[in-house]
């Protein structure tokens, strides 16, 4: 720099430099952008101003959000930012004005083995490494997000959406993004999930969207997964409501616009509407009539015999005073006799003993049980805990047939036995070394006899959705990766059918339990095409088929199909997944067939 040295009449010898520019000022909607990644990624800014209107102050991402009152009028622009203060919480309070040194950075929030680069989420824009002055007090409104507020449109399905420009008018995603760290309020919200173990829940701002009759929005397509559904958390210490499916937020639900990779965008409350419950109760199905044979699926969670005794005897109400006590249950997730300590033990017969008696001292029937044990940590799940399929039967109402052979494995086969088709072993695994059934549970066939007529059942657990990408992230449409080799369990199930149909044309098959996907996903349209095996929840409206809730999408993981010389009365009992307290995340279903 020049500088100009000036003898003034003084006589004192002044060292002049010329006037600096004026550095432009920093808002923080020149921060946030047009779209997900800041244009200003990387700098470091000063003096930018807001006011703070959240704070967080506990875990490992403290720190506090702050907004423009004066913002530019853009729709694309977000005018509120979140300021990372580590593991520091920061001497701010809600109402402080402020202005803010420090450097601008895209977090990605990532699970174990992801990186910035790999992960499917989307970043959260903010202030590192900053420091801050408290100027005064201030104050901005809360952006009120009505149910016509968010586009029914979910995102872009362009690939990877971080830097194309934000069209909050016509997509969710981009809706929320241009709000990213801002003051939001919702008022008067249903609950769509129920409160979990992290003071969470999920609420909708468009209450007409895919409303089920329990409060609920259900998940219908890939191409509406209900925009209108957003995730609460609270900024306060004190107690957080226990709500269920269809409870109300009355007033206001009002904080700052977060994102986590556990849900997607989270309004991290600074106050939450006043927890009014509804009148949702778990549901129970009637009685079978005499010649009704009834059989359930009920996925029982890790079930161990480490649980506390009342985890079974809530299961165990659940299939006596809910279900009506069936004549077959398939079970899904029953662990081995060690549960998740892995050290080689792969039977579970301390499981099911506990179960039964459960069952048994709730008023139920002494149930038996079938199973095949697996090879040690050979079929996924929770490592060491070897979860399988096993079948409870009511020997007083149905006789199960013992055929040798059933291994973990030898492949099971339909046969003629007769004048009718059985099986080659009973129980047995269906084509167990067929890499469908890699790091999965191997479907478990058996053969029963109720009032004469053979009737053979298939209790599978496919292959679960973990590494699918998420429905919020920043990769549209995300990527299913479990969903091929579910599409390959579904056709050797298949193909155990058909060869059961081969034999005979009007063979009794009922093929159950948690296939871990959708009415209308591809898995279970190979079970279903030409006809062979019926969807029985194709029986109830669209809306009401579900039994599982995730990220407030009410959604369809558990089924019964059936082929069509069964004739059934179905029913999907809810009594768990709607529900801040349950014995299981999977509600159970029923259906009662008329064999002749």
């Amino acid at each position: 720099m020049r500088v100009t040295s000036l003898l003034v009449a003084t006589g004192v010898l002044l060292s002049l430099a010329p006037a600096a520019a004026a550095e432009p000022v920093v808002r923080i909607h020149d921060v946030q952008g047009t779209a997900r990644v800041s244009p200003l990624d990387g700098q470091r800014v000063t003096g930018v101003a807001g006011v703070v209107t959240g704070v967080r102050g506990y875990g490992s991402v403290r720190g506090f959000w702050f907004q423009d009152p004066e913002p530019d009028g853009d729709p694309r622009t977000s005018e509120g930012l979140f300021v990372f203060t580590g593991k520091e919480t920061p001497a701010v309070a809600v109402g402080d004005a402020v202005v803010v040194d420090g450097k601008v950075t895209e977090h990605y929030p990532t699970a174990s083995g992801e990186t910035p680069e790999t992960t499917a989420n989307q970043s959260v824009t903010e202030l590192v490494e900053a420091s801050w002055q408290i100027t005064g007090r201030g104050e901005v409104p809360a952006d009120v997000v009505g149910p016509d507020a968010v586009p029914g449109e979910f995102a872009p399905l362009e690939g990877n959406i971080d830097k194309r420009e934000l069209e909050p008018q016509r997509y969710a995603l981009d809706y929320y993004e241009s709000r990213e760290g801002m003051l939001l309020r919702v008022d008067d919200a249903r609950v769509v999930g129920p409160t979990d173990a992290y003071r969470a829940l999920w609420i909708t701002t468009k209450p007409e969207q895919n409303a089920n009759s329990r409060g609920g929005a259900t998940y219908t397509g890939y191409a509406d997964p209900n925009a209108g559904r957003l995730k609460v958390e609270s900024l306060a210490d004190g107690e957080f409501p226990a709500a269920n499916v269809g409870d109300r937020l009355r007033g206001a639900t009002e904080g700052p616009l977060d994102y986590s990779r556990f849900g997607g965008y989270v309004l991290e409350a600074t106050s939450l509407g006043e927890h009014q419950p509804g009148e949702l109760r778990p549901e129970s199905t009637r009685p079978q009539r005499e010649d009704e044979l009834a059989i359930a699926t009920y996925n029982v969670e890790n079930l161990a015999p480490d649980n506390d005794q009342v985890k079974f005897d809530r299961l165990a109400q659940g299939v006596v005073e809910h279900l009506a006590a069936p004549d077959v249950v398939a079970l899904e997730e029953v662990q081995d006799d060690s549960g998740p300590n892995d050290n080689g033990v792969v039977a579970a017969d301390e499981t099911l003993r506990r179960f039964t008696d459960a069952i048994a001292a709730a008023g139920g029937p002494r149930y038996l049980w079938r199973q095949i044990d697996p090879q040690n940590n050979a079929d996924g799940g929770q490592p060491g805990g070897n979860i399988r399929v096993a079948f409870l039967y009511n020997p007083a109402r149905v006789s199960f047939v013992d055929r040798p052979g059933g291994d973990a494995t030898t492949p099971v086969h339909p046969v003629e036995r007769g004048d009718r088709v059985g099986l080659s072993a009973s129980p047995g695994r269906i084509d167990p070394a067929d890499d469908a059934w890699t790091a999965s549970r191997k479907p478990l066939a058996g053969e029963f006899v109720f009032r004469g007529r053979t009737v053979l059942v298939v209790a599978n657990h496919f292959n679960s959705k973990g590494g699918d990408q998420p429905l919020h992230g920043r990769l549209q449409p995300p990527e299913r990766v479990s969903e091929p080799q579910r599409e390959k369990q579904a056709q050797a199930v298949r193909g155990f059918v058909d060869e059961a149909l081969a034999i005979d044309d009007q063979a009794h098959v009922v093929v159950l339990g948690d296939l871990n996907d959708y009415g209308f996903a591809p898995a279970v349209q190979r079970l279903t095409e030409g006809g062979a095996l019926v969807p029985l929840a194709d029986a109830l409206p669209p809306l009401e088929r579900y039994s599982y809730v995730y990220e407030g999408n009410s959604q369809q993981l558990d089924h019964i199909l059936a082929t069509p010389s069964l004739k059934a009365d179905y029913d999907l009992v809810h009594i768990n997944a709607e529900f801040a307290d349950q014995a299981s995340d999977h509600d159970p279903q029923i259906a009662r067939f008329t064999v002749r």
